[in-house]
């Protein structure tokens, strides 16, 4: 029986470094375009407008593939993306 995406990525454990997240969005320095992208393009969902229609992140679930990385690299001073601290971040548990 296969499983599909969100029952693969209910297997993983999110280690949340409270206090000292790996991903920093500054949207004061983003354009309009760009925000739209990071809502549609993480594939874990965590970049929503608020009800003010504000750009709202949640590093929880996080999966550090980058692709929001990707997406603000041209825009200098939009993001600040680390890799988590030493056990803290993703752990993988299915393949």
């Amino acid at each position: 029986m296969s499983m599909s995406i969100e029952q693969k990525l209910s297997l993983d454990k999110f280690v949340v470094d409270e206090g000292n997240p790996h991903i920093v969005v500054h949207a004061d320095k983003l354009d309009e375009a760009t925000i739209k992208a990071l809502t549609v393009g993480c594939p874990a969902g965590l970049y929503t407008l608020n009800e003010k229609g504000q750009l709202a992140f949640e590093v929880a679930g996080c999966l550090e593939c980058g692709t929001c990385r990707v997406i603000c690299a041209h825009k200098p001073g939009g993001m600040e993306w680390n890799h988590p601290r030493p056990s803290f971040g993703v752990q993988y548990r299915f393949g």
